[in-house]
């Protein structure tokens, strides 16, 4: 990292964990207390509270592929769990595991996103290591 992008002590001292967290919730990765998002899955161009700016987040594809994963997962095992505990008919299958399916991924996409922005945030990356040190000099 050259010296001009270094962040300052202030935003150096939120970790990553922290900053996924407030951008799972939705919030401001820096403050807590700005809004992450302007709609579903389009990110604020900035922090309406603290001016940080997100219009150079690159979360790109890796939202979707872990909500797959996750999904993929739950879903895998619910039935693999079902089929070996339970007889059911397969209407009901039919009607259970793919409405299931569709609803994990659409309450976890914008979340899921939201960290990634994070985390993007508190490594400095895309980006947000050189605004933070434009915003603090």
């Amino acid at each position: 990292m050259s010296p001009s992008t270094e962040p300052t002590r202030q935003e150096a001292d939120i970790p990553a964990v922290t900053a996924m967290k407030r951008g799972f919730l939705g919030h401001c990765p820096a403050c807590d207390k700005g809004r992450l998002f302007g709609r579903f899955l389009k990110v604020a161009p900035q922090c309406e509270v603290c001016g940080t700016e997100f219009h150079h987040h690159r979360a790109d594809d890796l939202p979707p592929y872990i909500v797959i994963f996750i999904v993929g997962h739950l879903i895998g095992y619910g039935i693999l769990m079902t089929e070996t505990r339970m007889e059911m008919p397969m209407w009901a299958h039919l009607a259970i595991w793919p409405a299931l399916t569709l609803g994990l991924c659409l309450a976890l996409l914008q979340p899921v996103k939201g960290a990634v922005v994070g985390l993007q945030y508190a490594l400095g990356m895309h980006g947000f290591g050189a605004a933070r040190a434009k915003k603090t000099s």
